[in-house]
């Protein structure tokens, strides 16, 4: 039921925001993006929630393809680190599908990751964002559910 609630909320925050959005275009001057990610973690067979702090970058090499990384701390129950090296494909506007493997240390134990995700990034003004995000993390320890909401700047 929580991992419902947690959906709906994201839903309705990125409604939202798409009422807010100013035409994502690609800038060439712009091509790098730094982020912050406030949201949460919940593990299914656990039905744990955990919240969740997390650093995102990308380079953008073209309209269609960025690279870069995703750090994420899982704080509370789960207490697990993650870092995963990811390809953003922007499809249209601001909705993107961010994929990659990484890394999954909970516990003293490391796991490989793999992770699927969408999210809809929002262009304001002087180059801020705001994107509202949901993630499938596919591990071998146990797979989650990442969600939240991000807020970062192009430069």
């Amino acid at each position: 039921m929580r991992s419902f609630s947690l959906l709906l909320a994201f839903i309705t925050c990125l409604s939202f925001q798409a009422h807010a959005q100013i035409d994502v275009e690609f800038d060439e001057g712009k091509r790098h993006h730094l982020s912050a990610v406030l949201g949460g973690t919940t593990l299914f067979d656990a039905e744990e929630t955990a919240f969740t702090l997390g650093i995102d970058y990308e380079y953008r090499i073209n309209e269609l393809i960025g690279v870069g990384g995703v750090v994420e701390y899982a704080f509370g129950d789960i207490e697990a680190t993650t870092l995963l090296a990811v390809a953003d494909i922007h499809l249209w506007k601001g909705l993107a599908v961010q994929v990659g493997p990484g890394v999954e240390w909970i516990n003293d134990e490391t796991f490989a990751i793999g992770r699927i995700g969408l999210l809809y990034e929002v262009e304001l003004e002087h180059h801020f964002t705001v994107s509202p995000q949901i993630h499938y993390d596919i591990s071998e320890f146990e797979d989650s559910l990442v969600f939240g909401i991000s807020i970062g700047r192009a430069f």
